[in-house]
């Protein structure tokens, strides 16, 4: 790419095709008071030594949770990532950023996708997986649009206490796609399962439902489902993936479409991204699944081979049939997943779960007992993240204790007024009791 700045010449040329005399009048429509009307105050330029320095001294100023004790969650959790997923995906067959199409994409690359769908079937309980979309709330809305296609319904439901950024990206989908979004309430941490039922009909599409939700909470899947189902809906859950070591699997549990974020399954925090979209679903609605599917096949000679077997996006099929243009996949990212669960297996990931969640029931129990600290939704079950209501300053709290080296949660108030009081705590398998014991004094003395 040329930075040469544009000619006089160039300019005018330019000026000449868009029908403007002067950047003057180019630029009229911008109100006075917002235009600058000095030059750029940029330094003069440096040497590369001082340029280094300085970027360098830059970056210092970020700190990574690995510098403190970390109980930062809500939706990206600080768990343990074994040295052979960085060792193996850091190989350079697989670090690009760019997603291999059929012809280019070689037969390594489209197994490792096949395995990392088994494995996404295995954890969510469901017969198909896609090969990754972007992020865990782009699957959810994704999922939601599935639905819609599948059912040839409009309306969608989504319970209050799902994570805000998927609310969000489904708010985005919702305008475009001129779909109707109806928000259900819940009530102590969980969806408010009366009011739920009192808004489905035979319009409904779709209702998403977190587990644990965005408070941590674990939701009544087993009830839920078969009344969403009931009204001819399809019930779309979102997991965290980690949960299946020690919860039932939505898919046993009746779900239709199981989506969730990956970035606990061998991704590092890295500053919001980018992360993994997991989307699984049964086997009846593999054609109105988005994104790519890999299947295995044999050729002429019997011999087994792998390939993309299904893209239902519109440069393959009729736009009008397409469920979706997503078309690409978080290739990189589903490559590290794919070795972080072989290489914890069944049994590791069970171990993982059954750790955060001990350690989180540990952690919210000895909070409950300081003075000025209680559980904000103290009858829901919850898996590894809690949120704790205090009767003190939470933005105060949560400076003291950084200034002891700890991160001690969320603050909820950004995510609505009546949770000013309140943040939330996860707790992963790397937490140990004594870091444990460190939050709970330093809760105390904040």
């Amino acid at each position: 790419m040329r930075y040469t700045q544009i000619t006089e010449k160039q300019e005018r040329a330019m000026l000449e095709d868009i029908g403007a005399r002067s950047i003057e009048e180019l630029f009229s429509t911008i109100p006075s008071a917002l235009r600058l009307k000095t030059s750029l105050k940029i330094p003069a330029g440096v040497s590369e030594l001082e340029l280094l320095r300085d970027v360098e001294s830059l970056a210092s100023r970020n700190h990574p949770c690995s510098e403190a004790v970390c109980f930062l969650g809500a939706g990206a959790y600080d768990h343990f990532i074994p040295t052979v997923v960085d060792a193996l995906a850091a190989q350079t067959e697989f670090v690009t950023a760019y997603t291999p199409y059929q012809a280019e994409a070689s037969q390594g690359i489209l197994q490792l996708f096949y395995e990392f769908q088994t494995m996404v079937c295995q954890i969510t309980g469901m017969d198909v997986a896609n090969a990754s979309l972007y992020e865990g709330a782009t699957a959810a809305a994704e999922a939601m649009m599935m639905a819609s296609s599948i059912t040839r319904r409009n309306r969608l439901i989504v319970p209050d206490n799902v994570h805000p950024d998927i609310l969000s990206v489904l708010r985005t989908y919702e305008r475009e796609r001129e779909q109707e979004m109806v928000i259900a309430p819940s009530k102590d941490g969980l969806v408010d399962e009366s009011a739920l039922g009192d808004l489905l009909d035979d319009s409904t599409a779709a209702v998403l439902v977190q587990s644990p939700n965005f408070f941590g909470c674990v939701e009544q899947l087993d009830r839920m489902i078969p009344k969403i189902q009931a009204c001819g809906a399809l019930a779309v859950v979102s997991m965290d993936p980690i949960s299946s070591g020690v919860l039932k699997s939505p898919g046993a549990l009746g779900a239709d479409i199981v989506v969730a974020e990956g970035q606990a399954l061998g991704v590092p925090l890295q500053y919001g991204g980018p992360w993994l979209g997991l989307m699984a679903t049964r086997e009846a609605h593999l054609r109105k699944m988005p994104g790519r599917i890999v299947g295995m096949t044999r050729d002429s000679e019997g011999r087994r081979g792998f390939c993309l077997a299904l893209q239902t996006r519109e440069q393959h099929i009729k736009r009008e049939r397409a469920t979706s243009n997503v078309c690409t996949n978080q290739g990189l990212l589903a490559v590290r997943a794919s070795i972080y669960l072989a290489a914890m297996g069944r049994q590791g990931i069970a171990e993982v779960a059954r750790q955060s969640f001990d350690k989180a029931h540990y952690a919210a129990a000895e909070i409950a007992k300081l003075d000025g600290f209680s559980l904000r939704f103290p009858q829901a079950p919850f898996f590894k993240e809690f949120a704790v209501r205090t009767t003190k300053n939470v933005k105060n709290v949560i400076e003291k204790c950084r200034e002891r080296g700890i991160l001690a949660g969320v603050p909820l108030a950004r995510f609505g007024e009546r949770y000013s009081d309140t943040f939330l705590v996860a707790v992963t398998e790397k937490r140990t009791r004594q870091e444990i014991d460190q939050l709970v004094a330093a809760l105390k003395a904040a």
